[in-house]
């Protein structure tokens, strides 16, 4: 073509995708092991368990999410923070996280987090859910939208068309976590014929308004 031809892509905020070292996965799983009470009430999920966790020290926030946030930053730009309507500026913290026990048949449903960044990591991912074998069974294998055991995020594109990103997991993802924009929502399907649990970790990154920076 003999045209001058211009194509617009439109900014748009994304993820981040990451994969702990051993170092990082053997400090979550020691969260884990000391995590604190029942908190299925104050979340979305509908699954038998989540359990709040501790940062000691702040060693996760200071090591893994500060410098995914950095990298964030200079990927998409720092306008999730100062969209925020404060009167001073005001430090990062690791507000709240926590670790789920969903079991076969057990769902979260769409939904969004509370905070500027939100994160999960896969940390057991038993092979009976993995996407490959479950999207066999015949619940799945008659659709033509298979999303058994799948995680998604949910957006709107420029013609306000819903869109979704899935994301099919298998056992090799295990240590696998995704940083996001608090408010981008997001569904965990559910998964069948298997007895073991499938075990993740979701927190969220807000403003600490106890201190000005």
């Amino acid at each position: 073509m003999n045209k001058e031809i211009t194509v617009a892509t439109p900014p748009n905020k994304g993820w981040l995708d990451y994969r702990l070292n051993k170092k990082e996965m053997d400090y979550v799983w020691r969260c884990i092991e000391n995590k604190k009470h029942n908190c299925n009430s104050s979340l979305a999920g509908n699954i038998t368990g989540s359990y709040n966790l501790m940062d000691r020290g702040d060693w996760f926030l200071m090591n893994v999410i500060s410098p995914l946030i950095n990298c964030y930053k200079h990927e998409f730009g720092n306008s999730l923070q100062q969209s925020i309507p404060t009167s001073n500026g005001h430090p990062l913290c690791l507000s709240r996280w926590w670790v789920n026990y969903q079991k076969q048949n057990e769902f979260n449903p769409i939904h969004n987090h509370n905070g500027v960044y939100s994160f999960v990591i896969w940390m057991k991912l038993p092979k009976d859910i993995g996407y490959k074998k479950q999207n066999r069974i015949k619940i799945s294998k008659n659709s033509n939208f298979p999303s058994v055991s799948a995680f998604a995020f949910l957006y709107n594109n420029i013609l306000g068309d819903i869109q979704d990103h899935p994301f099919h997991l298998e056992p090799e993802d295990e240590g696998r976590m995704l940083l996001f924009p608090s408010q981008l929502r997001h569904v965990v399907y559910p998964f069948y014929n298997c007895d073991e649990e499938r075990v993740s970790v979701s927190g969220n990154i807000a403003l600490n308004t106890n201190v000005k920076t």
